[in-house]
């Protein structure tokens, strides 16, 4: 039976009263009519250690009384801040990096440090751990680890003055991270209570109906993509501007690449010479003709636009390995060798003058020019325990960020115990470049601290995972184990808010 709002609001205040009892903090705020906001409150003078109640840390028991303080232990305190009406505490350490100069910041709330942000990384989830204050100092170490991959994560936070440097902003705190995959950094810290929401007892006429309201988005700031190219559920090249989709004529075409500006598609068509299959062609679509032109043919495959739309890159055969080649988008005739080594897939471009290639032992980054700029072990890419290595593997790297990249990839057989327990018979149909078979997920790879984050939902077959041109969302193919039928999804880069987009697989993005 729905209640009256006026229940309601008693339930509110009685909700608010045990979270009090459950956090001193709250407990010892003084009534609402009574408390100045935060910004106005004067800071009492702390009383000499003789007559001052132990500082009591958020989230902890509370300390015992004058009479048992000779026979209990005092609990761990962590830096007393004036509290807000509205908020609790809540403690925010920021910074610049070390190397680069993009800054980062840490939330520490009642129970800890609880989330870190850096510029271009999705945000870290952290479990907090226990606090430790060093003596009788102004200084206390807190313990957290990261939600996503173990890794333990130390804040030392001291009571003293710290400037921002690129602000000239002064923080009450100064502040050490020490990350066990990313590193170390040194910021400032204040009392950040606004970040909070307010707690509302107010009745409204969506709370009857509770489970009907879908979880907030953790992001709101992202662009959805307008020009995308895919293949539909009737196995149908197609491209999609706006509401607007139309199927690319001719025979069936795979491994689409899409312009930035949406008007130009780039796909592989399989093709027969003299009655003999293995010949391939890379064509281009034209949307304001609606036409196609064969640019290519031959032992060619897996084209991709260079960032300005100007250049194109592909694999060539030559007849004992596959090899990158680039040409000018309106001069096929003037396709060259950019590598001469072996590779087994083509993963785009990084920037104007570099290509991302691949072999089965390693990842190369390859100046147009031939030179090889870096490079990265698949040892290192994949792990030892998860993931496998295959040409079918893709790789993305985030657009704004050349650290982070974004893999689809096999994953290794489940221990046998687990597979007798979830083994599916597979299907007979198969479907052509899908690159979906059972078994593959995708995850975030940082390349200079070598953190590793699966982000592929476990219920499904995932892959041909893509980033959007703000690099705040992924696009990507699913099927049900048991099911031949595709699907593209897309998610949030923190692995939140999945929602189907239609079905069909392999979607590109071009704006």
């Amino acid at each position: 039976m729905p209640l009256s709002p006026h229940a309601r609001l008693l339930l509110g205040a009685s909700a608010v009263l045990c979270l009090a009892s459950a956090h001193p903090f709250l407990a010892q705020q003084q009534p609402t009519g009574l408390q100045q906001p935060y910004s106005q409150q004067p800071v009492k003078p702390q009383q000499p250690p003789a007559q001052q109640p132990p500082t009591q840390q958020p989230g902890q028991p509370a300390s015992p009384s004058s009479s048992q303080a000779g026979q209990a232990k005092k609990p761990v305190s962590g830096p007393a801040a004036p509290q807000s009406t509205y908020h609790p505490i809540l403690l925010l350490v920021q910074g610049p990096t070390q190397d680069d100069g993009q800054t980062w910041s840490l939330r520490i709330g009642l129970r800890g440090p609880e989330r870190l942000d850096r510029t271009n990384y999705p945000p870290i989830p952290l479990e907090p751990a226990e606090v430790v204050r060093e003596g009788t100092t102004d200084s206390w170490i807190y313990r957290a680890k990261d939600s996503q991959t173990g890794a333990a994560v130390l804040v030392h936070l001291t009571r003293e003055a710290c400037t921002d440097q690129a602000s000239t902003t002064k923080y009450t705190f100064s502040a050490t991270v020490d990350h066990g995959q990313i590193g170390s950094a040194q910021g400032c810290a204040r009392v950040a209570t606004e970040l909070f929401p307010k707690i509302n007892n107010q009745p409204t006429d969506d709370d009857d109906d509770p489970k009907d309201k879908p979880p907030p988005p953790t992001i709101t700031h992202f662009k959805p993509p307008i020009y995308v190219a895919y293949i539909n559920a009737r196995g149908k090249l197609t491209v999609k501007r706006g509401t607007v989709a139309r199927a690319v004529p001719g025979k069936g075409g795979y491994q689409p690449a899409l312009s930035h500006d949406g008007k130009r598609l780039l796909y592989t068509t399989d093709e027969k010479s003299e009655g003999i299959a293995g010949d391939r062609s890379i064509s281009l679509y034209d949307w304001t003709t609606g036409k196609s032109t064969e640019l290519l043919r031959g032992s060619v495959q897996q084209p991709f636009w260079s960032p300005d739309d100007t250049r194109i890159s592909f694999l060539k055969f030559d007849g004992t390995k596959w090899q990158v080649w680039a040409m000018p988008a309106d001069a096929p005739e003037k396709a060259a060798l950019v590598y001469p080594g072996e590779v087994v897939s083509l993963h785009g471009w990084t920037d104007a003058q570099t290509i991302l290639v691949g072999d089965l032992q390693t990842l190369f980054w390859i100046g147009e020019d031939g030179t090889l700029k870096q490079s990265l072990a698949s040892a290192d890419l994949y792990g030892k325990d998860q993931f496998s290595l295959s040409s079918a593997n893709t790789v993305r790297v985030h657009p704004l960020n050349p650290d982070l990249l974004l893999v689809s990839a096999e994953l290794l057989p489940a221990p046998p115990t687990a597979v007798a327990k979830t083994a599916v018979a597979p299907s007979k149909d198969t479907i052509k470049d899908a690159g979906t078979p059972p078994g593959q997920g995708f995850f975030l790879y940082e390349v200079e601290s070598k953190r590793r984050v699966l982000l592929s939902p476990p219920n499904l077959t995932c892959s041909l995972a893509e980033w959007s041109r703000d690099g705040l969302q992924i696009f990507f193919t699913c099927r049900e184990p048991s099911s031949a039928a595709m699907t593209i999804y897309k998610m949030f880069w923190d692995g939140t808010s999945q929602t189907k987009v239609q079905d069909g697989y392999g979607l590109v993005i071009g704006q």
